[in-house]
């Protein structure tokens, strides 16, 4: 998932009823006014409209989704901190302007190269939700791509990612090498599968209207199923 610092683990007991609006107004004007006064003042819409709701919402779906993973069990959520990491930036602005969250299997690492059941992101212009590795360490690439080139786990995973493509969701990964890697047959039947330095799906939908509707947790729930069988097959050979 996009790389970025994590927070503390972020648990709800409260119900999902919607975020505060569909157009996500507050990151629009976080964007305009980045400066820690604005936000202090603020805050507090921040917190009841958007990072409250993101709790819920990971811990609702979360419930739904822990029965369909069969082999690994999927951790408390966490949702992103606000607070951007400027240390080796160019661009100092000290807040994000979106709100994101995940569902991590457990006992892989955190962030963006660890198995997520779900990775959700929401912002003025932009909101999608997606499951799988975004990227990969050396470790686990070199798992990875042994697990592609051997000839059972590799037609399984090719029969997953097709599975997923026929049903709308898009293939993704960080990055991706214009050729197929050293070591392995050019022509090989899944040399897009070894070119990549990561795997997610990215879910068809949901539209902007679900984000102020309790009718999101079963759309995303719907999505994150489906793409259940490629997070496990991810978690088991690179974790």
């Amino acid at each position: 998932m996009p790389k970025t610092k994590r927070s503390d683990a972020a648990g709800s007991t409260a119900r999902f009823v919607g975020f505060a609006d569909r157009e996500a107004r507050f990151f629009a004007k976080l964007a305009r006014n980045q400066d820690r006064e604005w936000f202090a003042a603020n805050r507090d819409e921040y917190e009841a409209g958007w990072l409250a709701p993101m709790k819920a919402l990971l811990a609702a779906v979360r419930e739904k989704l822990a029965p369909r993973y069969a082999h690994e069990e999927i951790a408390a959520p966490k949702v992103f901190r606000i607070y951007r990491d400027v240390r080796f930036s160019k661009d100092k602005s000290p807040y994000k302007t979106h709100i994101g969250g995940y569902l991590g299997i457990a006992g892989s690492d955190a962030g963006p190269s660890g198995a997520a059941a779900l990775y959700l992101h929401v912002a003025a212009r932009e909101f999608f939700a997606c499951a799988g590795q975004y990227m990969m360490d050396g470790e686990q690439l070199r798992r990875f791509r042994a697990a592609v080139d051997d000839a059972k786990q590799g037609a399984e995973i090719a029969r997953i990612v097709g599975s997923l493509g026929r049903a709308g969701f898009t293939v993704g990964s960080y990055e991706e090498t214009r050729r197929v890697p050293r070591g392995f047959d050019p022509g090989h039947p899944r040399a897009d599968l070894l070119r990549r330095k990561g795997l997610i799906v990215s879910f068809p939908g949901p539209g902007r209207a679900l984000l102020t509707s309790p009718k999101l947790v079963d759309e995303l729930v719907a999505r994150a199923k489906k793409a259940a069988p490629l997070v496990e097959w991810l978690a088991a050979v690179t974790m």
